[in-house]
């Protein structure tokens, strides 16, 4: 049974991985088809080896195409609960209940809302933010889970950011039913109808959201207060970015949640209790096994706990986990760890086939497996701490594989930090903390807040160290695998031939580098960043950043959520020299978040640079200037505008620092946000030394822009848009792509097709995009 549920989760998860769904007609084919394949192997089934084996191979093939077949009819399913693009970006009322905890930010709201009639035709939950400004007030909204609204939103159907090897945000929502994102519009005024609408649902994450109040009441601005707060209910939102840099860095993130070694923690603890109360009667005893009501008990509270967590995947697995051993101790059976895990991962697949998409579903069971195999021992299982340092040990070396094709890097500083965090957090802050829910006192809280306040002295440290973490690019997958194979004979029992030998099967992996453009060749990126510009250039030798992307509206900025992931899946350590062409939000919004990862030599700007907040040392700034150059590996660079007498007469816009990227196989031009002045100007300064065969065109194709003057002293063969989905200034304007299409070039946009990569080889130029590379069903839909 255990190899049919893996043969049907491998179908589940390449079913995830189409480009495009099966047909309705495949859809009803294939149960069918199954059904027909399984009647015929029953038949065939007599006896014999031969025979035998080709029934489990049927088996397993009947569960692969199951697994494909299940996961592409719940896409289907939920594929049809779209909003119909005529609706976009349209005004439409609606009336519902907020569904889940909102998310309170700095200047709103975000929060998932369940729709209950409309104006138009809409899904059934969208996440709307509703923006503070909205209301015309200075605070953010005040609302609740339970609460039944009627306001007018304008919706958008769901899109993200799609960048080579970054988090998929599309998947995302999809997982959680989302299928249309929006805001809520101050006028008409929006209505509160009732205060709270009863359902099991909005029970829980009202209590939920109660909790969550109650912690920020009793330690107002506390650092670690959201710590404490994803601990009891597993909301991790509050936790600030620069905490969770510290968690990655010392790989303990999977403590600061409520995780499956919390939930079978309070499980055992309550089973234990339960069971040693009930053996205090010898009638109880005779009537129900003390084992029978530790089961059950440990289950019930295992089961409240993950609900009041929000049944995230690492919850859901350790609840079914719990629940087939209570069910077997209440059967009178004694199911092996294979049965139970694969039990657990059949269930999570049948509710949630699109877990196999997020990292915490691989991380979570392959955690449980390595333990599982770790510790059940070939002769004898280990017990004590010989147990805890061999799971340790044995999880930090097998994990390495996969915590490097899923987040390029993983901790060195893991089995230090782990040896610290696991006692401190499991057995002291998370009982503290879960105490606090049940018993109104604040000193719990402020007890357990020490604690964690003890702990991050040392985490800070160990993070801070200049070894801590091992970051790389994504590998190739055949590399991952020889490395997964490799630690797989690894921690094989001991005498097995050259077992020893299995740790070099990791190193190609670790030695590996991303193939660079040869000398005279470079390769651009122009990422997607939403409403603003970022561009990665890499020569042989040499990495270049234009711009940083916006910050935005909700939180964050495109520094610190697209360039640095981006960079460092890419394998860049160091940037040589980053280029700022402006001040404006949209190309220097992820300015500070690049400088304070403190990976670059040089910038180029032409306005003072943000103070760090750690005190790190700036890099030096050079002005940028037209008639500024230099070269690497056979690739020059030249600053076309602006000249030092315009930086005080022109405004923002056409002050942008315009840099021209030329090699014998063709060349780029990146004009910033000049507008039409600007334009004619350059014209004048550069003349034929403006034509480019690919052109970033300016201020993100603005009807300002892009005069027929400047598109024809270009004459791009590739204009590329860099603008956000259905952004509100409505980039590119129609008329600026129907110029650049008529002077012969194709128009690429980053809010269509994702990130932008463009080849200049020694021959000539190739581009294509991020969304026609990766292509997935779930893009568009």
């Amino acid at each position: 049974m255990p190899l049919a549920i893996f043969a049907f989760a491998a179908g589940v998860w390449a079913a995830q991985y189409q480009a495009q769904l099966p047909s309705y007609p495949w859809l009803a084919v294939l149960p069918g088809g199954l059904t027909v394949t399984c009647v015929l192997a029953l038949q065939w089934y007599k006896s014999g080896v031969a025979r035998a084996n080709l029934f489990r191979a049927l088996i397993l093939a009947i569960a692969l195409t199951a697994g494909f077949a299940w996961s592409s009819w719940r896409a289907v399913w939920r594929l049809a609960d779209a909003l119909p693009r005529a609706v976009e970006m349209r005004d439409v009322e609606l009336t519902g209940i907020v569904a889940e905890l909102p998310e309170p930010g700095e200047q709103g709201v975000r929060f998932v809302f369940q729709v209950e009639r409309a104006s138009a035709a809409v899904p059934e939950r969208v996440l709307l933010s509703w923006y503070a400004a909205e209301r015309g007030e200075g605070a953010a909204p005040a609302l609740r889970p339970g609460e039944r609204w009627r306001f007018t939103a304008r919706l958008k159907r769901p899109h993200g950011l799609a960048n080579p090897e970054l988090f998929d945000y599309e998947a995302a929502l999809l997982e959680r039913g989302i299928r249309a994102t929006g805001s809520v519009r101050a006028s008409p005024a929006p209505v509160r109808i009732d205060e709270f609408v009863v359902r099991p649902a909005t029970l829980v994450h009202r209590l939920r959201d109660a909790i969550r109040a109650r912690f920020h009441t009793a330690l107002p601005g506390a650092d670690y207060v959201g710590v404490l707060v994803a601990l009891a209910v597993g909301d991790q939102r509050g936790i600030p970015d620069q905490q969770w840099t510290v968690f990655r860095n010392t790989g303990i993130s999977h403590l600061i949640s409520i995780s499956g070694m919390h939930v079978s923690m309070i499980g055992l603890l309550v089973g234990w209790l339960a069971g040693k109360a009930w053996r205090r009667s010898q009638r109880r005893m005779l009537r129900v096994p003390a084992m029978k009501v530790a089961a059950a008990s440990g289950l019930a509270a295992a089961a409240v706990y993950s609900v009041l967590a929000g049944m995230g995947i690492p919850t859901q697995r350790s609840l079914i986990m719990i629940a087939v051993v209570a069910v077997a101790i209440l059967g009178g059976r004694a199911p092996s760890r294979g049965i139970v895990l694969a039990l657990a991962l059949l269930c999570v697949l049948l509710f949630d086939p699109w877990a196999v998409l997020a990292a915490g579903f691989w991380l979570s069971f392959g955690a449980v497996a390595i333990l599982m195999f770790l510790l059940g021992g070939r002769v004898r299982a280990e017990k004590g701490w010989r147990a805890a340092v061999a799971g340790q040990l044995g999880i930090t070396l097998a994990m390495i594989p996969g915590l490097v094709v899923l987040f390029n890097a993983f901790s060195l500083v893991s089995p230090l930090a782990n040896a610290l965090a696991i006692p401190l957090v499991s057995f002291v802050i998370t009982p503290l903390t879960l105490l606090a829910i049940v018993l109104p006192f604040t000193g719990l809280l402020e007890l357990a807040h020490w604690f964690f306040g003890v702990l991050m002295v040392a985490l800070e440290w160990l993070s801070a160290l200049s070894f801590a973490m091992w970051s790389q690019a994504a590998p190739p997958g055949v590399l991952a695998a020889v490395a997964l194979v490799g630690v797989g004979w690894l921690m094989l029992p001991r005498g097995t031939p050259a077992r020893a030998a299995g740790a070099l099967a990791v190193l190609p992996m670790l030695a590996w580098v991303p193939e660079r453009p040869p000398y005279g060749a470079f390769r651009m990126t122009v990422l997607d960043v939403g409403q603003g510009t970022a561009v990665h250039v890499r020569t042989a030798r040499h990495e270049l950043i234009y711009d940083t992307g916006p910050a935005y509206r909700q939180g964050g900025d495109a520094g610190m959520r697209v360039l640095i992931p981006y960079l460092g899946a890419a394998g860049v350590r160091r940037i040589d020299r980053l280029v700022v062409s402006h001040d404006d939000l949209d190309h220097s919004g992820g300015l500070a978040s690049l400088l304070a990862a403190g990976a670059v030599s040089e910038v180029m700007a032409n306005f003072d640079l943000p103070e760090p907040s750690d005190r790190r040392p700036q890099p030096p700034r050079r002005p940028c200037l037209a008639g500024d150059s230099w070269s690497w590996d056979g690739v020059d660079f030249r600053i076309l505008h602006p000249d030092e007498r315009e930086l005080d007469t022109s405004s923002d816009n056409d002050s942008s620092c315009v840099l021209r990227i030329s090699a014998p196989g063709g060349s780029v031009l990146l004009a910033g946000d000049i507008e039409r002045a600007a334009e004619r100007r350059l014209l004048v300064q550069a003349g034929e030394s403006l034509r480019s065969t690919v052109v970033v065109v300016p201020h993100h194709g603005s009807k300002s822009s892009s005069g027929e003057p400047l598109v024809a002293g270009v004459a791009a063969r590739a204009a590329i848009h860099s603008a956000g989905y259905l952004n509100q200034f409505h980039h590119p304007h129609p008329g600026v792509l129907q110029r650049w299409s008529a002077a012969g070039a194709t128009n690429w946009r980053t809010d269509e097709q994702g990130a932008i990569l463009v080849d200049v080889g020694v021959r000539g130029v190739e581009i294509t995009s991020w969304r026609d590379v990766a292509r997935r069903y779930w893009y568009g839909s």
